[in-house]
């Protein structure tokens, strides 16, 4: 009970935080809505802080759910990609630590809130089945919440060393692609082979996602 009264306040102190704080409070809206122009614009404007903004955004992302490669792709485009990239995977990093200490804490009616039972049933048996390299291949998955994994690797009680660094190895191709991809925009150009690259790795993932999602789904 004390646990779960600990996640609660932390969810009530950061709503708080987000409603307090006019840019971070602005900067969640254009996540949610998926307005990449409007966050780069406004973290742009607020110079150095638009990557204090980043962070806080991605250590939200914990408990706010909104399209992780929105913040992404703003960072690259605001910050440029060889700011944002390095800054983000810490954030992400950190993002996963924070679902990972709220499964530990809360347990897995936590994980269940915020998806289905079915569903976290489901990750769990392919926690239980697959160690490491199943983390590393939901971290790899896209449209694998990124939250809703660590939930469960907390309240599995997965070794934190190895959730981390799975975490960080599997996020990284989607993240440097969305990064790049934002930092790009302003430039588009064919000739660019890194935005071909950032291309490929978008579309392979996808497709791994469309494999993933056919061989692991219950029979």
């Amino acid at each position: 009970m004390r646990s779960i009264a600990v996640v609660v306040l932390g969810l009530v102190v950061t709503a708080a935080l987000v409603w307090a704080v006019p840019p971070l409070h602005g900067a969640v809206g254009d996540a949610f809505s998926g307005d990449v122009d409007a966050l780069r614009d406004r973290l742009t404007d607020l110079g150095a802080w638009g990557g204090v903004v980043v962070v806080a955004l991605i250590l939200i992302h914990a408990v706010v759910f909104f399209p992780a490669e929105i913040v992404n792709a703003a960072a690259g485009l605001a910050l440029g990609f060889g700011v944002a990239l390095p800054l983000v995977l810490v954030a992400w990093g950190a993002s996963g630590l924070i679902a990972y200490w709220l499964g530990a804490r809360a347990g897995r009616p936590l994980a269940v809130r915020v998806a289905s039972e079915p569903r976290v049933a489901r990750v769990e048996e392919l926690l239980e089945r697959g160690g490491a390299p199943m983390l590393l291949a939901l971290r790899l998955i896209p449209f694998v919440p990124f939250s809703l994994l660590g939930y469960v690797a907390g309240a599995a009680r997965v070794p934190v060393w190895r959730y981390t660094w799975t975490s960080v190895v599997g996020i990284l191709p989607i993240t440097a692609a969305a990064t790049y991809l934002g930092h790009a925009l302003d430039s588009l150009s064919p000739s660019d082979p890194l935005l071909w690259v950032a291309v490929g790795i978008v579309l392979a993932l996808l497709a791994l996602t469309v494999v993933a999602g056919r061989r692991l789904s219950p029979r």
